[in-house]
């Protein structure tokens, strides 16, 4: 398979597939760090042990690869250009750490980029999984079939009494990070999110924007995720964050039943209003069209819109980020040059929609 293809084609399967709770959840995601017992950290370790470390993970690809997710490739990050780099972060399959901070770090891929193995990155290895929808514990499943697979060729960094051990203390345990991404403008509309961000908190998990620490909630969309991965098994922990978003789906949809009943006609025209904008728009920020997409999103979920498919805010919020909309163009675009590609890429995926 041409590496090329996972540069150029923009949608992976969790944002074109529909899963459980997919009106409100948009994708689930388990991730797992991992380490080698007989290397240092990477936050520490020498270029010929990062070089090492790639070449034992060529190795185990070659020798046995792991074909339940269909075929994996390996792509070296110093291998790309600066726009490839940032087309994977934008399609949530690196990290913006390994992307910028990791000459000698790698990630395998699967075919339908449900799987990518980030190397060399905060720690040696980071499993993820990412599946469309509210399908933590599928995700979870997945996860631990390839850390078999992983452990059966690697001696891990682990302690009897802390459990996997990682470059980040945060991590130590099982080395599990669970998030899930949600879609949630009823909550924001109604003015509910101030007070259930900090209950959220309390519970141990973390609130954060699309693109997860540091990034903003556009187009309404955040990621929750656990903070504690001490003192818990893996399952207890999908568990626990599954409880907790199953309570946001529902207070989601009550909040959403309670603008159709007080604010109807103000809502619908919200919801057309920035449809128009989409769909005529010849200049288009960045903010501005995650708001319209977002507002789409939710009127084609409640009924104002049915000639659209639910997965175009998730393949658009994706198409229109400045790495896609520079690497469709075939070079790099100043703003404003975004902004013009940015409104004619989201004009044609509206019309041929609508056909």
């Amino acid at each position: 398979m041409s590496l090329e293809r996972f540069f150029n084609q923009a949608v992976s399967s969790w944002m074109s597939e529909e899963g459980p709770d997919s009106d409100i959840v948009l994708s689930s995601r388990i991730r797992l760090a991992r380490n080698f017992e007989a290397y240092k950290f990477p936050t520490v370790f020498s270029h010929e042990e990062a070089r090492m470390i790639i070449a034992k993970m060529e190795d185990i690809l070659r020798e046995t690869p792991f074909q339940k997710f269909g075929q994996m490739d390996l792509l070296k990050i110093n291998d790309m250009q600066p726009l490839q780099k940032r087309v994977l972060v934008e399609k949530h399959l690196i990290s913006p750490q390994l992307a910028e901070d990791s000459p000698y770090g790698a990630v395998l891929l699967t075919e339908n980029e449900e799987v990518s193995i980030m190397i060399n990155e905060e720690d040696h290895i980071r499993v993820q999984c990412l599946f469309p929808g509210l399908q933590l514990s599928e995700a979870l499943e997945a996860a631990n079939e390839i850390d078999d697979w992983l452990e059966s060729y690697i001696h891990y960094s682990f302690d009897e009494k802390h459990g996997y051990l990682t470059s980040c203390p945060t991590n130590v345990g099982t080395g599990l990070r669970a998030s899930v991404m949600m879609h949630l403008p009823g909550l924001i509309l109604t003015q509910q999110i101030s007070r259930i961000i900090p209950a959220i908190h309390q519970l141990g998990l973390v609130v954060r924007g699309i693109y997860g620490e540091g990034s903003e909630a556009l187009g309404n969309i955040f990621q929750i995720s656990n903070q504690i991965t001490l003192g818990k098994s893996e399952e207890d922990i999908s568990r626990d964050l599954e409880g907790v978003v199953s309570q946001l789906i529902s207070q989601e949809r009550s909040a959403r039943e309670a603008l159709r009943k007080t604010s109807n006609i103000q809502l619908e025209d919200r919801v057309f209003r920035s449809l128009g904008v989409l769909s005529n728009s010849r200049i288009i920020e960045s903010k501005e069209a995650a708001r319209c997409l977002s507002d789409v999103r939710l009127g084609i979920d409640m009924g104002y819109i049915d000639n659209m498919s639910k997965t175009i805010l998730n393949e658009l919020m994706i198409l229109t980020q400045p790495g896609f909309l520079q690497q469709y163009a075939g070079g790099p675009l100043r703003p404003h040059e975004r902004d013009i590609r940015r409104a004619a890429l989201i004009r044609d995926r509206i019309k041929m929609e609508q056909k």
